[in-house]
This record gives structure tokens, sequence and C-alpha cells, in this order.
């Protein structure tokens, strides 16, 4: 596991397996991130593990658990989603 530095002033980086705690939290500052798309990132990489261990409609419905908010066609079209 790659150790972080976590401050109290920022929050944690959800993208650590791309750029560096400083980098982000300098984008943040500025607001100079999507929010929707780190959030799609975050859904992607969790149903990725989770399909390790269940089916596909159960990942999504654990999914929709923690993101409320999103239906389950949403989260599918998310977790579908081909990058251009």
């Amino acid at each position: 596991m790659k150790p972080t530095t976590k401050s109290k002033k920022h929050s944690e980086n959800p993208l650590s397996e791309l750029i560096d705690d400083d980098t982000f939290n300098t984008l943040k500052k500025y607001k100079l991130l999507d929010e929707k798309a780190i959030r799609d990132y975050k859904i992607r990489q969790m149903y990725k593990n989770m399909r390790r261990e269940m089916s596909a409609g159960e990942a999504i419905d654990k999914i929709q658990e923690l993101f409320p908010y999103l239906q389950f066609d949403t989260i599918r079209k998310i977790v579908y989603q081909v990058s251009k």
C-alpha cells in the first residue's frame, strides 16, 4: 500500500492512482475538478472491485446503497460508459 498524507484541511484524494495529493488539492482549491466525473470514476472503480466477488446486479445494488440519489439505470450507464 502506498502511504498517503491526510490533512484535516483537505479531503481524501479519490484520484490518488492518477495524481498526487498536492496536485489534487491545488486543482480542487481553484475549482478545476469536475465533481461529477470524479464521482463516476469512483463508482466505476467500486464496480470493478465488487464484480470480483458478486454479480453485476448485486454490485450495482450495493453502489446504489452508497449513492441513494442515483437510480439503478443511471449507475448501470456510469459503469458501462465507454470512454471517449
